[in-house]
């Protein structure tokens, strides 16, 4: 995804789930002027590791390189790595809370549905809750057309969630390498 002339990357950071982490990675994308889009934690595929995603634009390639190698040199990080979204499988997830009444009297709700393929998470007595999974284009073009044609009365999107499109999480190729030169230091 492009703003501007910007590029969208996506920086994944591996670490132990240890208190501090987040703001010693806010504070370099602080100090690189960098604006953080989106953020999304959780544990890894690896067990006792958890995963960083984060979103933000550059103009210049060299400039994620550049922060990724200093969120390595932090002790509490294991790895680090940038991505565009060519070389990635990526989603957001993104909730709408909707009038019942607005959308009972909205004759293309069904339409809506399949459409953006939203899935019907809650329905009470004044309002409906849809989930809608997909691309930042996807959801944002959700939100437009409900809050022209219904209104929305709450909205809110997850951080970008990815994984990369190679066969392994890029970390377990670093551990493995690691623990090999590690079993050779000791023969």
């Amino acid at each position: 995804m492009e703003k501007g002339n910007k590029t969208l990357y996506t920086i994944t950071i591996f670490s132990e789930n240890t208190v501090g982490v987040l703001n010693q990675i806010t504070t370099v994308f602080t100090r690189r002027q960098l604006n953080i889009e989106t953020l999304s934690v959780s544990p890894s595929a690896i067990s006792g590791i958890h995963k960083f995603t984060i979103t933000t634009f550059s103009n210049d390639e060299d400039v994620m390189k550049k922060l990724v190698r200093l969120i390595d040199k932090r002790v509490d990080i294991l790895k680090a790595y940038y991505n565009i979204d060519e070389e990635l499988v990526h989603q957001e997830l993104a909730l709408y809370k909707l009038s019942l009444e607005k959308v009972l009297e909205h004759s293309s709700v069904e339409y809506l549905i399949r459409k953006y393929n939203i899935r019907v998470l809650e329905i009470s007595s004044d309002c409906v809750v849809f989930l809608k999974a997909g691309h930042y284009i996807e959801t944002q073009s959700l939100f437009d057309e409900l809050a022209d044609k219904i209104g929305v009365l709450q909205f809110v999107r997850s951080g970008r969630i990815a994984i990369t499109k190679s066969r392994v999480e890029r970390l377990s190729d670093m551990l493995a390498k690691r623990e090999l030169e590690n079993s050779e230091t000791i023969i």
